[in-house]
């Protein structure tokens, strides 16, 4: 083979800004294979377009993806990449902005307390009787299914059309963030006595609820976004265990006021947690 237009792997890693032991990494994962190998010394050269493809290498492994999805996104071509990396950029983001949530939470219990940014009160809560749908998930999948899930309900109540008892509300069985999955439930509360709902697609139930009593806060406009909205969970788990209560079922996030916008400054979102006192629970 005519070499003159080849490079041999020590001048292709100065160029490509990959040590020599990555490059011979990437070739047996099928990363970047050099363009030819010498039989007989067993010595890779490459040609002077892979200087490109290496970088690009270099670089997404920078983002912290794994070799196999390099390779993976390298041969799948410009347009599955740029995707890739529009997915990875909002992913990034969607992180430092929890990170940033996150420290100023912290900040702020250190200066005044998580009892003075949330009030904490506690009401009770009838029986109800609720359309439900559920799906195990992490945040990530949580606004999507929410849609998804209450135009289902919707649309069941319609066709009763049944009388609502209340504001619609979310059920966490666990945490729901970027890094668990948890059952969680959308639920619209409608009344018992008059018209009942009929032709129940798949996954929607209707399910009793216990009356119950709830330690409660609220919350608006971006406070009521994830993640800020971690902070009112937060504060109400905080007052339920200061106070030696205990936790009595799954957290709720109540829509007592929604435009459909996360972030709207019109929205109104309670946290409201089942309580139990100790008595209850031995």
């Amino acid at each position: 083979m005519d070499r003159r237009n080849l490079l041999p792997i020590g001048q292709f890693s100065q160029a490509a800004g990959l040590s020599v032991t990555a490059l011979r990494h990437y070739d047996a994962t099928g990363v970047l294979v050099p363009a030819y190998v010498d039989p007989v010394s067993g010595y890779r050269y490459f040609r002077r377009d892979q200087v490109r493809t290496a970088q690009s290498v270099r670089a997404l492994r920078q983002l912290d993806l794994p070799v196999e999805e390099v390779r993976r996104l390298l041969a799948g071509g410009e347009e599955e990449l740029t995707a890739a990396l529009q997915a990875h950029l909002r992913a990034a983001e969607r992180r430092l902005e929890v990170q940033r949530s996150t420290v100023h939470g912290l900040l702020s219990r250190l200066t005044e307390g998580a009892g003075m940014t949330h009030r904490v009160t506690v009401r009770a809560g009838g029986a109800e009787r609720i359309l439900v749908r559920g799906a195990t998930l992490g945040n990530s999948g949580l606004e999507a299914f929410l849609r998804s899930a209450y135009q289902q309900i919707y649309a069941v109540a319609g066709r009763g059309p049944l009388t609502f008892t209340g504001p619609a509300f979310v059920r966490f069985h666990g945490v729901c963030d970027d890094e668990n999955e948890t059952l969680v439930e959308a639920c619209l509360p409608f009344w018992e006595h008059g018209a009942q709902p009929t032709d129940l697609p798949e996954g929607v139930d209707v399910r009793e609820l216990p009356a119950t009593t709830l330690a409660c806060t609220e919350v608006e406009g971006a406070a009521a976004a994830f993640p800020q909205i971690l902070g009112a969970y937060d504060a109400v788990a905080e007052w339920v265990t200061g106070r030696g209560f205990a936790f009595a079922g799954p957290v709720r996030m109540v829509y007592r006021r929604w435009t459909g916008v996360p972030d709207h400054p019109e929205n109104r979102v309670e946290i409201a947690w089942p309580i139990a006192g100790p008595a209850d629970h031995g």
